[in-house]
């Protein structure tokens, strides 16, 4: 059973899963509440029934789905070594999605790893990371597996994107509380333009007044937070256009990144926004995605 308002982590056995155990256990502990291992099983459904799988290839999926609920209990008790820490197991029958994102309704928070082992795991299931931040409940951080670095060791400020939506103001008071909560600095990058270059043919357009108003909305959007968080130092960014490849960059010496789902620009449809879309599988640190 996963305990209400706690932090829910996937597992599935690969590396990037066990980082996603170890930064959501230090979350857990520094948050003081308790951390839920989801492995979830993969139903008949998920591979097609016209392949004809045996009754002892699902008898293996949960074999090694206790293996794995295993594996990260042990890595998350090396991470947080205090008895007290709660940490509870459950192993979903309904796909890894379905059950992450059933589990999103009450948790606090959930963190999966960002991204598959093998082409064939891709080809059968998808990007998990993606489809739980689309439709997950409750914000979702998503950890990638980085050579040589263990994902509890990174650090640096808390950066935060910053675009004048709705979506974009519930990030900056996300990303205030997590830098507050880490007692580090908050960059708070706004890209302007979505355009990707300042085309000579695009005439008739006041840049300088443009850029002018964007400071302010920046200012505004800013505002207020420091009566809130008077311990968290705030560096200002402006940049003029592509906000993937700004908040990369900013995110390359970031312990936490923090975006918005859908931003300004999005169709009213769309669950993913294109800057969330790009930086899932490519930004290094942990991503903070706020619904």
């Amino acid at each position: 059973m996963i305990a209400r308002r706690s932090i829910v982590v996937g597992v599935d056995g690969s590396p990037s899963a066990l980082q996603a155990v170890a930064w959501a256990a230090q979350e857990a502990f520094r948050r003081h509440v308790p951390l839920s291992i989801l492995a979830g099983m993969p139903n008949r459904s998920t591979y097609g029934v016209p392949i004809g799988l045996s009754d002892s290839f699902f008898e293996q999926q949960e074999l090694e789905a206790h293996a794995h609920l295993a594996e990260a209990v042990d890595r998350a008790r090396k991470t947080v070594r205090e008895e007290t820490f709660a940490i509870d197991t459950r192993l979903g029958w309904g796909g890894p999605i379905h059950e992450l994102i059933e589990c999103s309704t009450s948790a606090l928070m959930v963190v999966v790893g960002g991204g598959r082992r093998n082409v064939l795991e891709r080809m059968f299931l998808g990007s998990v990371s993606a489809a739980v931040v689309a439709h997950a409940h409750a914000p979702v951080v998503v950890v990638r597996d980085l050579p040589h670095v263990e994902v509890t060791d990174i650090t640096g400020p808390v950066v935060v994107g910053v675009d004048g939506s709705d979506a974009g103001e519930r990030a900056v008071t996300a990303a205030f509380e997590e830098a507050a909560l880490r007692g580090v600095e908050l960059v708070a990058v706004h890209a302007w333009s979505d355009l990707t270059v300042r085309s000579p043919f695009q005439v008739g357009i006041d840049w300088e007044t443009m850029e002018t108003s964007e400071k302010v909305l920046l200012s505004e959007s800013l505002a207020g937070y420091a009566e809130r968080y008077p311990d968290v130092p705030v560096r200002p960014v402006m940049v003029m256009d592509q906000p993937a490849h700004n908040l990369r960059e900013q995110a390359a010496h970031a312990q936490l990144l923090v975006i918005g789902r859908r931003g300004r620009g999005g169709f009213s449809g769309m669950l993913l926004g294109s800057t969330s879309r790009a930086l899932i599988h490519t930004v290094t640190c942990p991503l903070l995605i706020v619904r």
